[in-house]
């Protein structure tokens, strides 16, 4: 897919991904294509978020596109929108080169503790 990670704080986590190799036959950015940006993006989030011996885990995306980018790299910013002990809810905005929003997503995760691994 070509994600590239340029920024993973709590508050904002921002990556990008270029159109060509993800767009549908017509040409277009393939939805589903912003959809793993939004989730990679939310659940990255979500997880620095959940800290040591916590794991976060997606209940819930969805997606509204509202402009299809043809060319170049679209960019998908994600901040939080509420971070709490068991849920982390987080936003994300999908923008083309010329900054035209083009998808805005809301990812769901749940936070658990981790699994523990028996020693083999």
């Amino acid at each position: 897919m070509g994600i590239e990670f340029t920024e993973y704080t709590v508050e904002r986590t921002v990556g990008r991904m270029p159109v060509l190799g993800n767009r549908q036959t017509v040409g277009f950015m393939h939805g589903g294509a912003y959809v793993v940006l939004g989730e990679s993006l939310g659940s990255m989030a979500a997880n620095l978020h959940a800290g040591p011996g916590r794991l976060a885990v997606g209940v819930d995306i969805n997606a509204t596109h509202t402009r299809s980018a043809t060319a170049g790299y679209v960019t998908g910013v994600c901040t939080p929108v509420h971070l709490g002990r068991t849920l982390a809810v987080h936003e994300i905005v999908v923008t083309d080169e010329d900054g035209r929003r083009c998808c805005t997503m809301r990812i769901t995760n749940l936070i658990k503790d981790a699994p523990q691994h028996p020693s083999p």
